[in-house]
């Protein structure tokens, strides 16, 4: 039988349709419904490599993860990764597919339609329940016609639709009432429900507020959320989420500052970070929020060679220079470890061609290929690097090979698995066998893998290195183990308080065969 589906649609970008989904996911797991989430099309620079080695938006996994399963491509079978305001790398079913235009993608609908309608098919035939992610606003009328998330898929899969909508900005009655005016009358009869999200203050004094809407609008509203402080859960876009962070460096903190680059792609590396309680974690807009950064981490980019003339034109290499000239430590992931190189040669024109000079703090050398990399990867770090007994789990996603010169590497890879094989590569001196590069002082050091800082005991060991060239004492390892167990206890913390405040008894009597209170 075909699975039930509903849709989570918002009034706008960025009203918390993606956690919701991922807390609604969890609800329904709880209940022993077999669930799984899915987004036709995302459009993302957090990006996600499964186990199959496909590549998917990083909200996706934390939505699998929600619904207890794991991730696949069929859960976001388009991801559109923007390169510049007018062009977007198209990743079709994990795999990079093309660099287009908005005009030619739009061009080319009815191919990536066909395929949003097979991976839908594919899970609906093996879940009991569909919760599908819209984009955006459920009222784009201007981009009715090349729709490729919202509407066509909620008819698609016959969903009832819950339309959220985001008071913290303000303009709520707007926000709701103006978008179910624009509805098409049988796409307005879809709507089963209404929720207010990031409420602030005593939900009590909405209570008019909540009248007035179902009134006005004909639609029950199933839920006022409070807004949650302090949330650890992974974000869709970096833009607002990032600029927004910004940590007080101090004298007993293990300072870090990561240079928040125009391109930058997967900030998700240091929600971990930022969790501990001994770091201070800033994200760099400028160079002067580099000064009195006990590290510098260039993070990873969509777009290497844009974002290493952004570091030269804003005058942030003057900093990097002084900062290693204090002997303090810089880190590149991905992108970053390759501008930290000393050069990056593009024969294929995978952005903008020709050969350009790196930060040169490194000697290695990138070339950027038409070949994407996207692999879980499971290493220790060599012994010249850290202990060899942290182990690390993470995943490459880059279009580029490197080459060590004289440097160390940082990691001996035990396996990648991509392409649904996993891959075992001997400890030897091979490039395969090992990833990364080290400066021989420790102070300068690069890696492909995103998620390196997420295993506990490699994250503590690391900023204990730190710790101690600052002459603090250092801290054990259960206190990172608390901070990854808080983090996966996130989700859980999450469910409960979307269970508190939405009404999913009331919402889940719209299915026809699914009874909670009976499982």
């Amino acid at each position: 039988m075909k699975a039930e589906s509903l849709a989570i649609l918002g009034t706008g970008s960025d009203v918390g349709k993606s956690v919701l989904t991922a807390g609604i996911c969890r609800l329904l797991s709880r209940t022993g419904i077999h669930v799984a989430p899915f987004k036709a099309q995302n459009m993302s620079l957090n990006s996600f490599v499964t186990p199959e080695g496909g590549e998917i938006g990083r909200v996706q996994a934390l939505q699998a993860a929600a619904c207890r399963i794991p991730p696949h491509v069929d859960m976001n079978p388009i991801l559109l990764k923007p390169e510049s305001d007018s062009c977007s790398q198209v990743v079709v079913l994990g795999r990079a597919f093309a660099k287009q235009a908005a005009s030619a993608y739009f061009d080319g609908r009815r191919t990536l339609w066909s395929v949003v309608e097979d991976s839908y098919a594919r899970l609906a035939s093996r879940y009991e329940m569909m919760v599908i992610e819209g984009a955006g606003s459920a009222a784009e009328v201007n981009l009715r016609e090349q729709d490729l998330v919202n509407w066509p898929v909620v008819k698609m899969a016959d969903a009832h639709v819950l339309l959220v909508a985001d008071i913290d900005r303000g303009g709520v009655f707007a926000q709701i009432l103006g978008t179910l005016d624009l509805l098409a009358p049988d796409e307005r009869d879809r709507v089963c429900g209404v929720v207010v999200n990031k409420f602030r203050g005593d939900a009590k004094l909405f209570s008019d507020g909540v009248r007035f809407l179902e009134y006005r609008g004909g639609v029950p509203v199933l839920g006022v959320i409070p807004y949650l402080h302090d949330l650890m859960l992974d974000q869709e876009d970096s833009l607002g989420y990032v600029t927004s962070q910004g940590a007080r460096f101090a004298s007993d903190r293990v300072n870090i500052a990561v240079v928040l680059l125009p391109h930058m792609s997967n900030f998700t590396d240091f929600n971990i970070l930022s969790a501990e309680e001994d770091v201070a974690l800033r994200y760099a807009s400028t160079p002067a929020m580099l000064s009195d950064a006990d590290i510098v981490i260039i993070p990873g980019s969509k777009s290497t060679v844009a974002d290493l003339s952004y570091l030269r034109e804003k005058g942030f290499v003057p900093l990097l220079e002084q900062h290693l000239q204090n002997e303090r430590e810089m880190v590149g992931i991905c992108g970053g470890y390759q501008m930290l190189g000393r050069t990056i040669a593009d024969p294929d024109h995978v952005e903008q061609g020709g050969t350009r000079s790196g930060l040169g703090y490194l000697n290695i050398e990138t070339t950027l290929l038409d070949t994407k990399y996207t692999r879980q990867v499971e290493a220790r770090p060599t012994g010249e690097f850290m202990c060899e007994s942290t182990p690390i789990r993470g995943y490459e996603v880059h279009m580029g090979v490197t080459l060590r010169m004289n440097e160390l590497p940082c990691f001996t890879v035990y396996s990648r698995t991509a392409q649904g094989q996993n891959v075992q590569f001997p400890t030897t001196m091979s490039e395969e066998g090992y990833d990364g590069a080290v400066r021989n002082d420790g102070l300068v050091w690069g890696t492909y893998i995103h998620g390196v800082f997420d295993e506990p005991e490699f994250r503590r060991d690391w900023l204990n290195r730190v710790r101690r060239r600052k002459k603090l004492p250092p801290l054990a390892g259960f206190v990172s183990r608390m901070t990854s167990a808080r983090l996966q206890n996130e989700l859980d913390r999450w469910a409960d308080h979307v269970a508190h405040h939405l009404d999913i008894s009331r919402l889940l009597k719209n299915f026809r065969s699914l009874n909670a209170s009976s499982r």
